[in-house]
């Protein structure tokens, strides 16, 4: 029986077209099996698509080696965008209407009726339409951010400022001796001419320093040793220099020819600030008025002002001549009318009170003629910055020291002020923010006076330490100084040719 059992087993093997029964599975029925299998894990509901197929994977081919198969990418981290039938619409219309002849004769009128239809019937342009647009508005980077590839992720443009920073040094450009200057908060010894020259008053003497050529000359001496200068001012053109003194004149000199021309008397003590206007001189003294002169005529004396009770230390008439400003000891602020022959000329068009301290600090704001900026002394510290029009004060900002002095630097829209006690330095302000953009520092006691350069590139500042020190901080760039030369128009002085 065992033989016949063998001689079946051998007769089954040796047939080969019955089927194969305990064989592999073959490789094409191991291909369709794992197809199946990706396609059900893919489109059943509930199962996640990153299913590994472990249970369905073809055998390795080196045996003893144990790989592991990719796991399947469907629904991984492509992108497919989700269009409505709205946008759908929008992209079939605007690719049939290429191939659509255009209007030649009225283009103008046919794209404007085009897109007053468009708004009415779609509530937008359809030739802005987007297709495809993100959700969110992108995150604004840092002020002033730039990565490794200098590109700025923003949905603003950047700000001109943020694009090239400005250096401004901490070291004056040059420093001057000033020996036996009047150490007095009240009194304004400083000025620069549009011809360039630095007028500076030295006890009883005003010397005159050539910016350009660097020559220094004495313009004056008053015949007495108790006697002193309290202010100067420059002409419009820069061809002739007002002078108040101690003994209540105000003096006026063609420095051209180093003469005298007049000496004007009116007040009945000393003159401490000085200011024109074309061929008005305004002038404030001790006692608290202010003297309108015209130094045209004989009887130079024309107009009184009285509103300060103490003395005038502060006086600006504004670039369009409209209104003067008049700061005192008695923490006033004055704007007064233009002259023009009328009784209201001496009635102030505003006052403000709000200072706590003497008001000596006054700079109007040459791109904004009705913004007038003051500063307070040392119980007062703060800069205010007011419309003259309504009165009001539009911003307000404690600097934590004395302040005698204030200029508008227009080259690049900022407020340069003058400090004494405590802080003795020169700050520059952005405007009208009245943010800090460096403190030039240097001076050794507070600084009594500012005063800018004819092209605005540079600050003068004159303090108790008997120096005079310059800062070259508002240089233009190149091409902006260029524009800006060809802007610029000469202009003759009334005063050249009536002054006698």
């Amino acid at each position: 029986m065992a033989q016949f059992g063998f001689e079946n087993d051998i007769h089954s093997i040796l047939k080969l077209d019955m089927p194969i029964t305990n064989a592999p599975m073959a490789r094409w029925q191991r291909k369709a099996s794992s197809s199946t299998t990706a396609t059900t894990n893919t489109l059943s509901p509930g199962k996640s698509a990153n299913v590994s197929l472990s249970s369905s994977k073809t055998p390795s081919k080196t045996p003893g080696k144990n790989k592991k198969c990719t796991p399947s990418k469907v629904g991984g981290d492509r992108y497919i965008p989700t269009r409505n039938s709205k946008q759908m619409d929008v992209a079939s219309f605007l690719l049939s209407k290429e191939n659509e002849p255009t209007d030649t004769n009225n283009p103008a009128a046919d794209s404007e009726s085009q897109k007053a239809w468009s708004v009415t019937l779609n509530g937008y342009n359809i030739e802005e339409a987007k297709i495809l647009h993100l959700g969110g508005k992108p995150l604004n980077a840092p002020e002033g951010y730039q990565n490794n590839l200098k590109v700025l992720y923003s949905q603003v443009t950047t700000p001109a400022s943020t694009k090239k920073t400005r250096y401004i040094s901490s070291v004056p450009d040059r420093i001057l001796d000033a020996p036996d200057l009047r150490n007095d908060f009240y009194l304004n010894l400083l000025d620069w001419s549009s011809r360039n020259i630095i007028a500076v008053a030295l006890h009883n003497s005003v010397y005159l320093w050539d910016a350009t050529r660097g020559e220094i000359t004495q313009l004056m001496r008053m015949e007495r040793e108790e006697d002193y200068i309290s202010s100067v001012s420059w002409t419009k053109d820069g061809s002739y220099l007002a002078v108040g003194t101690s003994d209540c004149k105000v003096q006026l000199w063609d420095v051209e020819n180093q003469k005298r021309l007049r000496s004007m008397a009116s007040h009945t003590s000393r003159v401490g600030s000085l200011s024109w206007s074309d061929h008005i001189l305004s002038s404030g003294s001790r006692s608290g008025h202010i003297h309108h002169h015209d130094v045209r005529v004989a009887e130079h004396h024309i107009l009184t002002l009285t509103g300060h009770s103490q003395e005038v230390c502060g006086l600006k008439w504004s670039p369009d001549g409209r209104y003067l400003a008049s700061g005192g000891n008695d923490n006033m602020v004055y704007v007064w009318p233009t002259v023009q022959g009328s009784s209201n000329d001496s009635q102030a068009v505003c006052y403000m009170s709000e200072h706590q301290g003497a008001v000596k600090a006054l700079a109007w704001c040459p791109w904004q003629p009705n913004i007038l900026a003051s500063g307070g002394g040392t119980s007062d510290r703060c800069i205010r910055i007011w419309n003259v029009n309504s009165g009001s004060c539009i911003s307000s900002l404690d600097t934590q020291s004395q302040i005698s002095s204030l200029v508008f630097a227009p080259n690049y829209k900022e407020l340069v002020s003058g400090h004494g006690f405590v802080h003795n330095n020169v700050t520059i302000w952005k405007y009208p923010s009245l943010t800090k953009v460096a403190d030039l520092n240097g001076h050794e006691d507070r600084v009594l006076n500012l005063t800018l350069s004819p092209d605005s590139s540079t600050i003068a500042a004159i303090a108790g330490d008997e120096t005079v020190r310059l800062w070259k901080s508002f240089e233009l760039d190149p091409v902006k100084k260029k524009a800006k030369e060809r802007m610029v128009k000469s202009t003759s002085s009334v005063i050249h040719q009536s002054i006698r």
